[in-house]
């Protein structure tokens, strides 16, 4: 009974979410609507049981200074810090105006968490620019072609390439970008939609039982 409940409540909901966009009744939009509260409701409790483990994780390391365990002192501060913060003042951003007291929330989420995400992403470009050197080598045909498409594209997105080549590289890198790379994403996108169909049959199913901690 503990794994057939689990596999029913999975096949029932799942099959009620997918029947309601192929038949336009309003039984199925209350189902729907019902679904969505749930949806809200368990979120809550996953968002409390993700700050329970990473809490108990982090403390864990930090008690028995575990390497590394300085930086989960810092994650436990600031996750204490923000969600303390989050009961004294404004906390949705754009709410306040100018001279009007923003609140420690806001002002850590602009001052702090912002250019820390800014600065990680920032710092992907010399991760891009490592893996370009690595992948355009042109050891083989098809290097040399990924090689001089990617030489086209960039020089097609800045002012030097229109000059040195007459507008004739930015035409290029269009019809790069728009033709071979759109049909390239398509198929992808597509290849991407079957396996999301494959694995939610899997689930709805029975055949994929990972989501019940099982092999």
């Amino acid at each position: 009974m503990r794994r057939q409940l689990p596999l029913a409540i999975t096949f029932i909901t799942a099959f009620t979410l997918a029947v309601q966009y192929f038949i336009p009744h309003r039984t199925f939009e209350i189902l729907y609507e019902v679904s969505q509260v749930w949806l809200q409701i368990v979120g809550a409790f996953a968002m409390v049981l993700g700050i329970v483990s990473l809490w108990q994780l982090h403390w864990g390391k930090a008690r028995g200074r575990k390497p590394g365990w300085g930086y989960s002192i810092v994650t436990l501060v600031c996750l204490t810090a923000m969600i303390v913060f989050g009961f004294t003042g404004p906390t949705k951003l754009g709410e306040v105006g100018p001279g009007e007291w923003i609140g420690p929330f806001n002002w850590s989420y602009d001052n702090v968490l912002s250019p820390l995400s800014a600065t990680m992403f920032a710092l992907l470009a010399y991760f891009i620019a490592s893996a370009a050197y690595r992948a355009f080598r042109a050891r083989t045909a098809l290097a040399t072609i990924l090689l001089l498409s990617a030489v086209i594209v960039m020089l097609g997105r800045v002012p030097l390439g229109d000059v040195i080549s007459f507008g004739l590289f930015s035409k290029v890198a269009n019809w790069l970008l728009y033709v071979p790379n759109v049909a390239a994403k398509r198929a992808i996108v597509i290849g991407v939609g079957l396996g999301v169909a494959a694995m939610s049959l899997k689930v709805m199913l029975g055949i994929e039982r990972s989501y019940m901690g099982g092999e």
